[in-house]
């Protein structure tokens, strides 16, 4: 019998070889592959290895399954059938820009820009396998609206999940969400009105700013040092603007890859206090990251804190389910937002994520998830460092580094350039609130720098 690390490479060569045949034609889009058991048959191997090689083919979007009838050979979108989608080279790099490549699978493209972990570092948790556990428990449940909280069982797990950060919250503190950006959505309906001022990471995250310019907000920046936000710039922001809310990230800030320290953490939530503040803490690479790294909302248990988490970079973005914690009032008012826009959350993937969650399976998944990630980022290092790039801060385990290379004070021009030698990057200003600032830095995804195209395009643009 194949041990497993056999069957993984037997699986991804299986998968690479169809790719090719797709990419060169040989198998035209609609295209009916054979069964699974004659796969297997033919190739010798057991059908959870033809399983796992079509399981990636569908993740890439090059096959596609069709109930009853098999797996087919996806037809593939041609730019010139996006009728009302411009060329990527004719649209402004701004937020829909980016958040637009995210979403596209583009197996010819080496995306730096690339905001989750690869495919392959993700499948391993077998989503499929939970399926008949979640149908086999309340299916009566799965026919109706959830509770306007989300599925209790999940909330449960997600308090002993949150009391690993040393953040006491009970499960009537805890609001399931579509993802942490509909828990964002439900924080930005509840407190902001137009021309309200809202505080930012700068750089930060960029949806966020793209959500806060719909909410007619005035954002503002609040400059990100190497150990977390300016204490300086944010008390005088407080001072001059009176804002609601301040959204950070203190553990793997996304784009610097730095943390807040706990010095300040400290200052930062004095000066909520004094100030009458909101500190909405995003923690979305929260399961790629130390559990040691101090939190905003671990000091302040939830009293000024609404803490906003998220699988989508572990288990997979496609679930949709998220979550935000905060004081018992307050989540209680957060529910009712979600249920008069939303009605509910989706019950049956806040089930499938609770069954994985609380499968021993997880903690090994994530320990193996931040081990990838720590051989990913030496090398990542390793490949800036021969390009003589600056890093803003070097680190061990980072799913971005924030970087500038030699000769581009203008990331965005530096994108432009790369794009036609077939490499996206993720260019520095936008990561701005505004927009309007001119950076040499970039976000690099650690697990695709190595890449050699990299260093090929880069050579092509000098």
């Amino acid at each position: 019998m194949r041990n497993r690390h056999e069957r993984g490479t037997l699986s991804s060569s299986m998968a690479d070889n169809l790719a090719r045949q797709i990419e060169d034609g040989l198998l035209p889009a609609g295209a009916k592959l054979p069964s699974i058991r004659e796969y297997a048959e033919a190739a010798g191997c057991s059908k959870n290895t033809v399983i796992s090689a079509f399981d990636n083919l569908t993740a890439k979007g090059l096959i596609e399954p069709r109930r009853g009838s098999g797996f087919f050979v996806a037809r593939r979108v041609k730019a010139t059938d996006e009728i009302d989608e411009p060329s990527t080279l004719d649209r402004a790099m701004d937020i829909v820009w980016l958040m637009r490549e995210q979403l596209q699978v583009k197996p010819d493209v080496l995306n730096l820009g690339e905001g989750f972990p690869p495919v392959e570092w993700l499948e391993e948790t077998r989503l499929d396998q939970y399926h008949q556990r979640v149908v086999r428990t309340g299916v009566a449940s799965l026919f109706r609206y959830g509770s306007r909280y989300g599925y209790l069982p999940l909330r449960q797990s997600l308090q002993q999940k949150l009391a690993g950060y040393e953040i006491d919250a009970s499960p009537s503190q805890i609001v399931l969400a579509h993802g942490a950006n509909q828990a964002m959505d439900l924080v930005l309906r509840y407190f902001v009105r137009p021309g309200d001022t809202v505080l930012v990471d700068d750089p930060g995250y960029y949806p966020l700013f793209g959500k806060l310019r719909l909410s007619g907000a005035n954002i503002v920046g609040v400059p990100r040092d190497v150990d977390g936000p300016d204490i300086g710039k944010l008390e005088a922001h407080l001072v001059t603007y009176r804002p609601k809310l301040f959204f950070t990230q203190s553990v793997g800030h996304n784009p610097t890859a730095t943390d807040t320290s706990a010095a300040k953490a400290h200052r930062i939530l004095q000066l909520a206090e004094r100030h009458d503040l909101t500190i909405v803490e995003d923690d979305a690479l929260a399961d790629l990251r130390p559990r040691s790294l101090t939190r905003i909302a671990t000091l302040d248990q939830l009293r000024r804190t609404i803490y906003i988490g998220s699988f989508a970079k572990s288990v997979s973005a496609a679930l949709r389910v998220g979550f935000l914690a905060c004081n018992p009032a307050l989540a209680s008012d957060l529910a009712d937002v979600k249920m008069l826009t939303h009605v509910s959350s989706s019950e049956y993937c806040e089930r499938t994520l609770d069954a994985i969650i609380s499968d021993g399976h997880f903690l090994r998944h994530t320990n193996r998830l931040q081990e990838k990630l720590r051989r990913a980022t030496g090398a990542a290092i390793t490949a800036l460092t021969r390009l003589n790039a600056e890093i803003y801060r070097p680190c061990d385990q980072s799913l971005y580094l924030w970087a500038s290379l030699p000769g581009w004070s203008d990331s965005m021009k530096l994108a432009a350039a790369l794009i036609e030698h077939g490499v996206i990057l993720a260019p520095g200003a936008v990561f701005s609130p505004t927009g309007e600032q001119v950076s040499a830095y970039c976000r690099f995804n650690v697990a695709y720098l190595a890449d050699k195209r990299f260093a090929a395009a880069l050579n092509a643009c000098a």
